[in-house]
């Protein structure tokens, strides 16, 4: 029976994180065990580059590979851990001579290369801070970035740097491919004479990432972690994922978001896995479904956006080497579960959790999965749905995570602002003892957590509570519809009713005839409150990282105006 001392608290650093994790890897098909026995590390000093990459994998397992990279025109490179090691040795040195010091915020724009998993290394070595960005940001977007982090340093794809050229201040500018004239050369660092020699230990207190959230009515939020909040913290993402000494993990994600470091750098090789990427240019299925079987990927994580495109093409024609199905961003829709279990026999197992998080909801390894839901709380995260009205728990309410009598380790340390911590964001998001995430659920009597939506996404028809997933994941059974979004559009009698936004499948082309029997479709499996009332033919809006943008079809309803011409209601079809 597990007890609360299953694993060793005491030791080194490395020692106790790697007790953390056996104890994970062993009880991953024990969820109550799990639960129990988990206890997170908190030591005061840990350096995941330092103490678990270099000190345990490189040295334990260095002739094994850490990455592998393969390009869409067939390129494939492989770095083992005594590489990438030594690689990201020889960066440090030759970036601490530049000036990158301790505390130093570095703003990175780099794609799926070596250089990216490098310069990771080096900066987590050098105990600087990585602030992550997507190679699409603008001018605009570069600047605020530069201004509000005062970032000391940028290192970036020379196609990009031209975007800073009008981005003030005084930052130490790296290009990574060609020369590019008033940045140094990435490429200096291998020819670099500068040892790289570690100048003290690094609390794990000490930050490390700084992102910057998505913004749909203001500027993006600066969420900051630490050494231990993502390094260590990702133990819940390795335990969902159900990752393994040895494994092949590929996840499909853009550099500069945090699913990246979620599952392209932390959960993996917390587990001792090989980083796989498929380089892609622009997302082919069948270029992807190729990749996963010649590389014998193990475990596979995916987007909803990603796996709505897979079950286009006949899966079961790709013969794979697959354990481990995995989805987050979004909550995925059970048609799309149900259809690749059709085809491989395996189950898709959705997660939930934030760039301010790791994984705090999912369906963990060989339990049960409920159609629909995300799960339960992982190890090491106690949730409360409290409502938001009146501010006790409840079994429908905003997705809180409990707070005493520890926090756990892996949520942020807080928002930041230009001028420091961002006292009022914090106050508010810690408020009353729980982290609050905006995502509204409901759970059942067995603890399975069921997503309802954004606070903001969730509205109102005819006083009845309308989830926009619930609608959605009924479109898409449509042997028709790829993707959906439901939003309130305003009516007269009912306040608001149900309008879908709709994009088709390879091959059908929007009409009236297809809009009516998408319509019926959801009449005849849908609460009459429910139904969706109104369609509209769309590409649908989304972030850089794939999730649909439901606020901008919320503020095109909210503008009224004239009905569009592919737009059809209930009414059309009486």
């Amino acid at each position: 029976m597990a007890t609360e001392m299953a694993h060793t608290t005491s030791g080194s650093p490395g020692e106790v994180f790697r007790s953390a994790r056996d104890f994970l890897v062993a009880s991953r098909d024990d969820y109550a065990a799990a639960r129990e026995g988990f206890v997170w590390p908190r030591p005061d000093y840990f350096n995941f580059a330092l103490d678990w990459f270099d000190g345990v994998l490189a040295r334990e397992r260095g002739d094994e590979p850490a990455l592998r990279i393969i390009e869409d025109d067939g390129r494939d490179a492989s770095y083992t851990f005594a590489e990438l090691s030594a690689r990201s040795d020889q960066l440090a040195g030759w970036l601490r001579s530049l000036g990158v010091t301790r505390g130093m915020r570095i703003l990175v724009l780099l794609g799926n290369q070596v250089e990216l998993w490098e310069t990771t290394l080096a900066v987590m070595k050098l105990g600087a801070v990585i602030i992550p960005a997507s190679t699409l940001l603008t001018t605009s977007d570069l600047r605020d970035r530069v201004d509000r982090a005062h970032a000391g340093a940028v290192i970036a794809r020379s196609d990009i740097t031209e975007r800073f050229a009008e981005v003030g201040g005084s930052y130490v500018r790296v290009a990574v491919g060609e020369p590019v004239a008033g940045w140094l050369e990435y490429a200096a660092a291998r020819e670099s004479t500068h040892r790289f020699e570690v100048d003290g230990p690094t609390r794990a207190s000490d930050p490390l990432l700084v992102y910057f959230t998505s913004g749909t009515t203001a500027l993006p939020k600066m969420v900051e972690h630490t050494h231990a909040s993502y390094p260590i913290g990702h133990l819940s993402t390795m335990y969902w994922i159900g990752l393994r000494e040895g494994d092949v993990h590929l996840n499909v994600s853009s550099p500069g978001w945090a699913k990246h470091a979620w599952s392209c750098v932390f959960a993996p090789w917390i587990a001792g896995a090989t980083v796989c990427m498929f380089n892609f240019e622009r997302f082919d299925a069948r270029a992807m479904l190729d990749v996963l079987r010649d590389a014998r990927v193990t475990t596979f994580c995916a987007p909803p956006t990603v796996w709505r495109m897979l079950i286009q093409q006949d899966l079961a024609s790709w013969p794979m080497s697959l354990r481990e199905l995995v989805a987050a961003g979004e909550p995925l829709n059970p048609e799309v579960i149900s259809q690749v279990e059709r085809a491989w026999g395996l189950t898709i197992r959705d997660g939930f959790g934030q760039t301010e998080t790791t994984v705090q909801i999912g369906n963990s390894p060989s339990q049960t999965v409920k159609a629909g839901s995300m799960g339960r709380p992982v190890p090491g995260f106690d949730i409360d749905l409290v409502d938001p009205v009146t501010g006790e728990v409840a079994q429908e309410g905003e997705i809180c995570v409990r707070l005493t009598p520890q926090r756990p380790v892996g949520l942020m340390a807080g928002y930041r602002s230009a001028s420091g911590v961002d006292d009022a964001r914090n106050e508010s998001a810690f408020a009353g003892g729980w982290y609050h995430t905006g995502d509204v659920a409901g759970r059942d009597e067995d603890g399975y957590i069921t997503y309802v939506g954004r606070t903001d996404d969730v509205f109102k028809s005819s006083d009845y509570r309308i989830s926009p997933f619930e609608l959605e994941s009924v479109l898409i059974e449509h042997a028709a519809v790829a993707e959906a979004a439901v939003v309130p559009a305003p009516d007269e009698l009912r306040l608001s009713v149900p309008k879908a936004y709709v994009a088709l499948v390879a091959g059908q082309t929007p009409s009236r005839e297809l809009a009516g029997d998408i319509l019926r479709h959801c009449r005849e499996r849908l609460a009459p409150y429910k139904r969706v009332r109104r369609l509209e033919f769309a590409d649908l809006p989304k972030t850089i990282s794939g999730k649909i943008r439901r606020v901008e079809l919320r503020a095109i309803e909210e503008t009224g105006g004239e009905r569009r011409s592919e737009e059809y209601r209930e009414e059309d079809f009486t």
